[in-house]
């Protein structure tokens, strides 16, 4: 019995290193439920959304939307194809993105305000804000984490006094019970292992290296959005100017990697999930209107089960 047991520790200590070794070389792709070469629907936004940057879903049939420059939030019907009800919040300034967590809808500002709307679909909705202090430069993606109770809150860069973490991103919590930022960051993302993870996986991605090199991934992750699924729990990432979409667990981990098609997805700048998780990504407009691209959940695109 004795031998038994050290023999089952002696395996598990063996099956948690090869498991360890895989994270560190990047691992490999597990899939989603969407196939991002195929939406199921292209939806042309009105000019008023014409700079979208953050969205979040109110109802099965409605997303909340605001654009950069004018503190307005816009009701989207995605049934109707047409905004459905429009109100101001705020004054100018340069609003990123927004979340909803139950009939309160959170705004970032790109210099770190939070602003809380508290009952958003009554005419005498009540306001509050909260400084974030977050380190970092243009603050960009936001979005509710359910099971922990917070907001995350991700800057598009790191701050200039912060050089040697110039391979990482940041995503820092905001606690919804204390109405204060956690101290520190709650999850990390690393750039050299999801080069690695692009690499292992043969995942087209932005390219360096002069004429005759061979060419090396030379991924910026200037986070535009992020979104938890409602289903899976994993978060998923855009990296706008780059056209990337990611996936990671919980922990930081690179699930999934994939370049977006550059005619789909022109400019994307959000990300938000139905509850019965279907997907949807906004393009800002550039030389044309912006755009919302649907992708219905899918679980006939995953395996059975997981490979052991």
């Amino acid at each position: 019995m004795r031998a038994f047991f050290y023999g089952l520790v002696f395996l598990t200590c063996i099956c948690f290193l090869i498991s360890n070794a895989d994270c560190q070389s990047g691992g490999t792709v597990k899939k989603i439920e969407y196939d991002l070469s195929a939406p199921d629907r292209v939806y042309v936004l009105p000019p008023a959304l014409y700079e979208i940057s953050g969205m979040t879903e109110t109802d099965a049939a409605t997303i909340a939307c605001i654009q950069d420059e004018h503190g307005i939030f816009f009701f989207y019907d995605i049934n109707k194809n047409q905004i459905v009800r429009q109100f101001a919040f705020g004054s100018e300034g340069d609003y990123e993105d927004i979340a909803r967590v139950d009939k309160t809808l959170w705004v970032m500002r790109s210099d770190e305000l939070l602003i809380e709307i508290k009952d958003f679909s009554s005419t005498s909705f009540k306001s509050a804000s909260y400084p974030a202090g977050i380190p970092g430069r243009d603050i960009e993606g936001l979005c509710y984490d359910q099971k922990n109770n917070r907001l995350l809150i991700v800057p598009k860069e790191v701050s200039n006094d912060n050089p040697e973490s110039k391979d990482k991103r940041f995503i820092y919590g905001f606690d919804l019970g204390s109405r204060k930022l956690i101290k520190g960051a709650v999850l990390r993302l690393d750039i050299p292992m999801i080069e690695r993870f692009a690499i292992k996986n043969n995942i087209r991605v932005p390219v360096k290296g002069k004429k005759g090199e061979e060419k090396k991934p030379d991924i910026r992750l200037k986070i535009s959005a992020i979104s938890i699924h409602p289903i899976s729990g994993r978060l998923y990432v855009l990296s706008g100017t780059e056209r990337l979409l990611l996936v990671f667990d919980m922990n930081g981990n690179i699930e999934y990697l994939e370049r977006l098609d550059k005619d789909l997805f022109p400019q994307p700048e959000g990300i938000t999930f139905m509850k019965n998780g279907d997907m949807f990504i906004s393009n800002e407009g550039r030389h044309a209107a912006a755009t919302l691209v649907r992708f219905n959940y899918n679980l006939s695109r995953l395996p059975d089960k997981e490979p052991l």
